[in-house]
């Protein structure tokens, strides 16, 4: 989608998890080989903005330090105390200054969500001059999400939430995903109007929607089709569904690219991972980090492969490699341990119980 690229894009990245039970503060958690910040950097990255901003709160040195490593030309803009979304967006507005031109507000704790979608929002808020475009979606049970209100010509009237909604609304199963397109001048002003009279004593950017509606302002709505994509993760049973989407997703684009998986539901890769035309990948394998197989190489069943070279026409069976090169025909396993900085040389066979690359091995090696 060819879009202008918008003045910024702010990652909200400041959540403290609770419910996550973890001392690893919720935005650094890992999916696939990438934490849910990492994921989202990246979605936020394909929009090409003129400045990205991401706001800490909880673990804020270290969701700081990981923001600059994945993304050095970041903005990070501190939120002292968890004051709400709306906040966190005023917080940003006071150190950095007002934004003009499209400023698109997302989440760390999506994962899922594609950098594509962000860039519809983008353009239909440019498209349709709005002052604000809200992503939407349907979820088949749409409990906890505020609810999109629409007047009998369908166009879009307000944003109400769970708590405060009528039987007839609580029916409704279009949801606001909580991402937004703003004009950034209007925002500016929208931002500081907001209130905190809410069970929270919060600031929310719904009440920015409301602010900007009430003011006369044109918001409008866009859909995202998959209702997957814009799930948020509060707790690890959400964090491992979103991981499994994640990697349905990886391994669907493998074998669209002519790898064969013989069995995606027991066949895990992380986001780094090559796999090259012709590639065979076994039951039970787990691919990590920035692990590589050639074509013609068949890895597993039974594998556990990280960082590792698998050249061509290699095989590797039920073993587990670290760091490791495995040469062009060569031949691992089955029940081989090759530990980090082993090198099995072209044509050459390992099998055995041992640890290839230690001292001490037992590990059978042939030409």
């Amino acid at each position: 989608m060819s879009v202008a690229r918008p003045a910024a894009v702010i990652v909200l990245a400041a959540g403290e998890g609770t419910r996550m039970k973890s001392a690893t503060p919720k935005a650094l958690h890992r999916i696939c080989g990438q934490t849910m910040l990492g994921h989202c950097l990246t979605a936020a990255a394909d929009l090409s903005p003129d400045r990205l901003i991401v706001v800490v709160g909880h673990g804020a040195e270290r969701v700081a330090a990981h923001a600059r490593q994945q993304a050095p030309d970041a903005v990070v803009v501190v939120q002292d105390y968890l004051g709400g979304t709306g906040h966190a967006v005023r917080v940003v507005l006071e150190a950095v200054g007002t934004i003009s031109g499209t400023v698109l507000v997302t989440y760390a704790d999506t994962p899922l969500l594609r950098g594509l979608t962000l860039a519809g929002l983008v353009a239909e808020r440019a498209r349709a001059d709005a002052a604000a475009a809200v992503l939407t979606a349907n979820a088949a049970n749409p409990g906890g999400y505020g609810r999109i209100v629409r007047d009998a010509g369908g166009r879009f009237t307000e944003i109400v939430e769970q708590a405060d909604a009528t039987p007839e609304q609580a029916a409704i199963t279009e949801i606001n995903t909580g991402m937004y397109a703003f004009d950034g001048d209007l925002l500016a002003d929208a931002v500081k109007r907001i209130r905190t009279d809410n069970a929270q004593g919060e600031e929310y950017l719904t009440d920015v929607v409301s602010v900007l509606r009430a003011d006369g302002h044109p918001v409008i709505t866009v859909s995202c089709p998959d209702f997957e994509e814009v799930q948020g993760v509060n707790d690890l049973s959400q964090l491992a569904h979103v991981s499994r989407v994640m990697n349905a997703r990886l391994l669907q684009s493998a074998m669209r690219s002519g790898v064969r998986i013989a069995d995606p539901a027991s066949t895990w890769v992380d986001v780094g991972v090559g796999l090259s035309a012709g590639a065979y990948i076994g039951p039970g394998t787990q691919l990590e980090g920035s692990t590589s197989v050639a074509a013609g190489a068949a890895v597993g069943p039974g594998c556990l492969l990280r960082d590792t070279v698998v050249g061509a026409e290699a095989r590797v069976v039920q073993s587990v490699c670290e760091s490791a090169y495995i040469g062009a025909g060569a031949r691992v396993g089955p029940f081989s341990h090759l530990l980090p900085g082993t090198r099995v040389q072209a044509g050459e066979q390992v099998a055995g119980a041992g640890h290839a690359g230690d001292a001490s091995t037992a590990v059978q090696r042939h030409r």
